[in-house]
């Protein structure tokens, strides 16, 4: 169990470190989630109640793309310099370099998210705070389904030559629940509707969370030897 957690540390913060030298990952992610924030509301033009009927929508859209940009840089340097293929052969169990892709792409998608949040909520004049409890649940467990699919998926088609196009390919139709879920548990929430009428949105978002990451760990040693 130490050496499993030690292992998971190291690649983490190798992770962490790449990008802190880089500034590449967060720095976009962060711009193109406000970016279609703000886009969106000047596309649909509304206002006022129908402007905020739009923001959960807008929100996890906004998620969903962002982490698209962050899973295709996530394998963008193990491309290079066949360094992918060091990770397969390291005495590593396959399933730990997963823990380590999910526990990074968490982290700058939750940052992402924090940013994109933050400009919603100024820029819709809309306060969180009343909601931000399972605000905050809802996102974290949507996140981490959409996080346990995409790295999966960023792995299958970092082996590929139209690698950009077809990660949201391969993933969309599968997490498309998760975002449907989230959605409407998000729009219950910011409603200040009482939890009993969204909590069995969240019992299927922690659901298909636990599931994803599982499968993934299970199968990520056969993806890597693809």
């Amino acid at each position: 169990m130490n050496r499993t957690l030690v292992i998971i540390r190291a690649l983490i913060w190798k992770e962490l470190r790449v990008e802190w030298r880089q500034r590449e990952t967060l720095a976009s992610v962060c711009v193109f989630g406000v970016l279609v924030v703000l886009l969106f509301d000047f596309g649909f033009s509304m206002s006022g109640e129908a402007s905020l009927r739009l923001l959960p929508g807008v929100l996890w859209i906004a998620f969903a793309f962002s982490g698209i940009l962050s899973f295709n840089r996530s394998f963008a340097a193990e491309r290079q310099n066949a360094c992918l293929d060091g990770l397969r052969l390291a005495p590593v169990d396959p399933g730990l370099i997963y823990l380590a892709k999910l526990a990074a792409n968490l982290i700058f998608l939750s940052v992402a998210e924090i940013v994109i949040v933050f400009v919603a909520a100024i820029w819709y004049n809309f306060s969180f705070l009343p909601a931000l409890p399972w605000f905050s649940v809802i996102v974290f467990l949507g996140t981490l389904g959409y996080v346990a699919v995409g790295v999966t998926f960023a792995a299958i088609a970092a082996n590929t030559r139209m690698r950009e196009v077809m990660l949201p390919v391969l993933q969309f139709p599968v997490v498309l629940p998760i975002f449907l879920a989230a959605i409407e548990a998000t729009s219950s929430a910011l409603k200040g509707d009482p939890s009993s009428e969204f909590r069995s949105w969240v019992h299927l978002l922690a659901a298909f969370g636990i599931i994803f990451v599982v499968l993934s760990f299970l199968l990520f040693e056969y993806v890597l030897e693809e």
